[in-house]
């Protein structure tokens, strides 16, 4: 039983948490102030992150390398196929 309240706890939160970021993201948008341009470096350098992430998953045998591997070479295309767009260190 105290399983389910604390299920129904964390679900509340998501939700009033998702609620809160799309208030924020709807009202930004209402004010005109939109969202500055993708700064592809950031992708490149999850990428990295997540990539041996994912390999360490894989040796350890956990599922979760898959994910974590995927979004990792995604990130990583992403950020190279835009290095062009990258923006330059002051």
């Amino acid at each position: 039983m105290n399983e389910w309240i604390l299920i129904s706890l964390v679900l509340v939160a998501i939700l009033v948490l998702i609620g809160i970021v799309l208030t924020l993201v709807f009202w930004k948008k209402k004010e005109g102030s939109g969202i500055d341009e993708t700064n592809y470096q950031v992708f490149f350098i999850l990428g990295i992150c997540l990539f041996p992430v994912g390999l360490v998953f894989l040796i350890n045998g956990n599922i979760a390398f898959i994910g974590l591997v995927g979004m990792g070479l995604i990130y990583l295309i992403i950020g190279l196929a835009n290095r062009d767009k990258w923006e330059k260190k002051k």
